[in-house]
């Protein structure tokens, strides 16, 4: 059976369908829920309006770009079209389309949940923390469920249409660069209004976070859908698919040298399982009496041991290989280890968080300071358990035979990545539960239901680190496989081109060394890019709240029946962050095909492997600086060194803005970037070797 790849390709099929069953109980189970409060319900269809609007438009832009692509695809890729074989670049660009639309409709579905379950978690509120927590976390876990299974179906759906892992990286591509705009775009959406609002209404005028005077308040909240909802359900939808395609990749060239499709079969079988503990873990969820950050962590460490046991038993009926099987969970453990060490310099209750605090009561300076060097501090722990992570699945399959060394490392990324549907679940709880705080706030539920929400939140800002961590982290090993299908596609046009292959790459190669430069310097400038799209929109969005609070008479005071202009507050937002979002995506892959035409095969190496370690680096930072800086003002709110509206606290909501872009535009963005890059230098491996100037 193990050498059947039909049939766990249709075993796939029915565990995604399952998933989506699951997925649509659990969105009934939400909606069920009262929502009574008519402010509430108004505030949400605010929100719900301003978030589809901002998805419609992206999806519009986003479209005509992969029509382009599409079209590029068929003159190009895998050969051109004047070269080889046109039906093949026609279904590598059906391929790629496929992958595009399957990470918007898990966008759009996200979107769709997390504006009920924001309602449904802020008047569940009133019947206590735990029945709140519940509507938060299973709105989560619907898009969980929607993703994973949505990445499982799609893969399983090319392999068994097309049987080419290279239309599978079309399909990877086609996911990636969705998913590359859409974190860009929505990162710069969320930001632009988040900082624009805390700014003015925090800073500026002493008003609580989600005061219903602010013009910017719905723009914010429009904007953690946008953001962490569908841009970050698209970035790991990106992140499964590529480690599939790699692993897939990398499976088919033992298998076809061995004569048997036992080790595509077997990556395919470990992906269905990561999704059934998944499901099994979402089930299991309760929230005790240790708090929703306890709860959520537990969730995590139920499925990891569901699916370690899952996956023994499966190498036992169907004759895996254990050392494989130990690469797969060293992956999945390291990424648990990752999340434990994100959790203590992002969470509250630890001393980070607590000495960035304590900092700020002496200004802004210094709490920039302490979430910048905590920031660097932290990527040690990850770095290293990326690197030991690659190391042991390296180590462990080397003695099976010739390729399975770089198959392990790909497997420990599909390990780390199995239990990715409770992972997005975990994310995904974050906006509802950020959103459920700013509409008790709206709605008058009164200060015991928004403290309720407020512990919800703070947990949130702690999961959502730890998810960004997770997900940098398994990006890591994922392209670091993507570098081994690099190397595979490569040698298999080389051999079609009767020249030499290569086996590695010499950094003291000047071609190589040249390529390593560049690609080192690439995640600073995509960030960059992406930061001063923040920064000149929210330069545009401050003006407006601005010209709001002068112009509109009675609305700084509150009068009773003025209402700001709220929908203008997100129409800037809309349009600059449509604005901005293709450019730096596009740097990112130009510069990456230039470097292949001028270097050859072989700068690209370099350039993946400079893109690789700078861009973990950059991410990781800033994703943990601002998960620091976040939880940080959380803590001063919660009544900690002078509470809010003193000096320590406005220095912490200074430190909260810097953070903001770091952690939810560039540094989640950047795994994207490098999965999109590696992607776009195996599919044009072929153009590469024969095309190049040196």
């Amino acid at each position: 059976m193990a050498n059947s790849l039909d049939t766990f390709l249709f075993v796939s099929i029915a565990v995604a369908l399952i998933s989506f069953a699951f997925a649509a109980w659990l969105f009934s189970w939400v909606k069920s829920r009262p929502s009574e409060n008519a402010r509430i319900a108004e505030v949400g269809e605010y929100i719900r309006e301003g978030a589809h609007t901002f998805l419609r438009k992206e999806y519009v832009m986003l479209a005509k770009f992969a029509g382009a692509a599409a079209f590029l695809i068929i003159l190009f890729l895998p050969r051109p079209i004047w070269a080889g074989n046109p039906a093949e670049n026609i279904v590598m660009a059906i391929s790629y389309l496929a992958g595009t639309v399957f990470s918007a409709v898990a966008g759009v579905i996200g979107i769709r949940v997390a504006t009920v379950a924001n309602v449904k978690t802020a008047e569940a509120a009133q019947q206590g923390i735990k029945p709140s927590f519940m509507a938060g976390f299973r709105g989560g876990a619907v898009m969980g469920m929607a993703v994973v299974g949505s990445t499982l179906l799609g893969v399983a759906l090319i392999m068994l249409i097309t049987k080419n892992t290279t239309d599978l990286l079309g399909f990877s591509f086609g996911a990636s660069s969705l998913a590359l705009f859409a974190k860009a775009g929505g990162g710069i959406f969320t930001k632009t209004a988040d900082l624009s609002a805390d700014l003015v209404g925090k800073v500026e005028l002493g008003i609580p976070e989600d005061d219903p005077r602010n013009p910017a308040v719905i723009a914010d909240n429009v904007g953690d859908n946008v953001g962490d909802v569908a841009g970050m359900g698209a970035d790991l939808f990106d992140s499964n698919v590529a480690s599939l395609a790699a692993a897939l990749v990398l499976a088919s060239v033992l298998d076809s040298a061995a004569g048997n499709m036992i080790n595509s079969s077997m990556v395919l079988c470990y992906a269905s399982l990561g999704l059934i503990a998944s499901i099994l873990g979402v089930a299991m969820a309760r929230m005790g009496d240790k708090g929703p950050t306890h709860a959520l962590n537990n969730s995590t460490y139920y499925t990891t041991g569901i699916f370690i046991a899952l996956t023994a038993v499966a190498t036992i009926l169907f004759g895996f290989q254990w050392r494989i099987w130990g690469a797969s969970v060293s992956g999945l453990l390291v990424g648990v280890i990752i999340g434990i060490a994100t959790d203590y310099y992002t969470d509250d209750t630890k001393k980070p968080v607590q000495t960035a605090a304590k900092a700020s009561e002496d200004g802004p300076a210094l709490t920039i300071l302490s979430g910048v060097s905590y920031g660097f501090l932290s990527v040690l722990p990850a770095m290293v358990g990326i690197a030991i992570a690659a190391l042991v699945a390296y180590k462990l399959c080397e003695p099976i035979g010739e390729g399975y060394a770089m198959f392990g490392i790909a497997m420990a990324a599909v390990g780390m990545l199995s239990i990715v549907g409770m992972i997005i679940s975990n994310d995904a709880y974050g906006p509802i539960v950020d959103n459920a705080r700013g509409l008790a706030e709206m709605g008058s539920l009164g200060e015991d239901i928004v403290e309720i929400t407020d512990q919800l939140d703070s947990a949130g800002n702690t999961v959502k680190a730890i998810t960004k961590g997770f997900a940098i982290a398994a990006a890591g090993l994922t392209v670091i496989a993507l570098l081994g299908a690099f190397t595979s596609e490569v040698n298999a046009a080389a051999a079609e081109h009767g020249v030499a292959g290569i086996t590695g790459f010499d950094i003291m190669d000047p071609v190589v060394f040249f390529g390593m430069l560049v690609g080192a310097a690439v995640p600073s400038v995509f960030s960059a890019m992406l930061m001063i799209g923040v920064n000149r929109n929210a330069e545009r969005m401050i003006a407006e709240i601005h010209r709001q609070f002068n112009e509109i008479i009675g609305l700084k005071e509150g009068s009773p029946g003025v209402i700001p202009e709220y929908a203008r507050c997100i129409e800037i937002a809309t349009v600059g962050a449509l604005h901005e979002l293709i450019p730096a995506g596009l740097v990112a892959i130009l510069i990456t095909l230039g470097v292949g035409f001028i270097g050859g095969v072989k700068a690209i190496g370099g350039f993946l492997t400079g893109n690789i370690v700078s861009g973990l680096l950059l991410a990781l930072f800033m994703s943990n600086a601002g998960g620091l800086w976040d939880n940080t003002k959380k803590y001063i709110e919660s009544g900690h060194h002078g509470g809010k509206g003193s000096a320590a606290h406005k220095a912490a909501v200074t430190g909260d803005t810097v953070g903001d872009p770091f952690k939810d535009t560039a540094g989640p963005s950047i795994n994207t970037q490098i999965t999109v890059v590696s992607l776009i230098a195996s599919l044009a491996a072929s153009l590469f070797l024969t095309y190049s100037l040196f």
